[in-house]
């Protein structure tokens, strides 16, 4: 959790000081950065539709590590396109220009944080039904789908 939460504040940071505005004027960079964020992108969608169905809790073994979690949020494009969308579309304190900035990255850290949670907290509850070998493997799959129609989708939409 704290590799996401970090990692997805790390993006904020980066829409904040104006970085994501940068790429996006040099296309080569642009290219080769999301060439990269699409080949992690299918290598964890693969990793995911392929994972196998653990029928015991035991056999989970230790924690997800923090350097996936957070690699995983800052290249993240649905990240990058939610948060820049709310960032650049709300003022929050009018001609100040620091306190905005203040105020947007207190209270979308606070919106990251919240929303990890409860998607980590679905996740566990949600656990106990992917035990079940056929209810396990359709939901890999169908993740796995969703996770490259929903990066294609914002990758053509461009």
């Amino acid at each position: 959790m704290s590799g996401i939460v970090l990692g997805t504040v790390v993006v904020l940071l980066m829409i904040a000081a104006g970085i994501t505005a940068v790429v996006l004027t040099k296309p080569l960079l642009l290219v080769t950065l999301s060439s990269l964020a699409g080949i992690y992108i299918l290598y964890l969608a693969f990793r995911i539709a392929t994972a196998p169905v653990v029928k015991d809790a035991k056999c989970f073994g230790s924690a997800p590590a923090f350097l996936p979690g957070f690699t995983l949020a800052v290249i993240n494009p649905k990240a990058f396109a939610a948060i820049g969308a709310v960032y650049s579309s709300h003022t929050i304190v009018i001609d100040n220009l620091a306190a905005d900035t203040g105020w947007k990255l207190l209270l979308l850290s606070l919106v990251i944080l919240i929303f990890s949670i409860i998607w980590l907290t679905f996740g566990a509850a949600f656990a106990k039904f992917l035990r079940d070998p056929v209810i396990g493997r359709a939901t890999n799959i169908i993740f796995a789908t969703m996770l490259v129609l929903s990066v294609g989708a914002l990758w053509l939409g461009r």
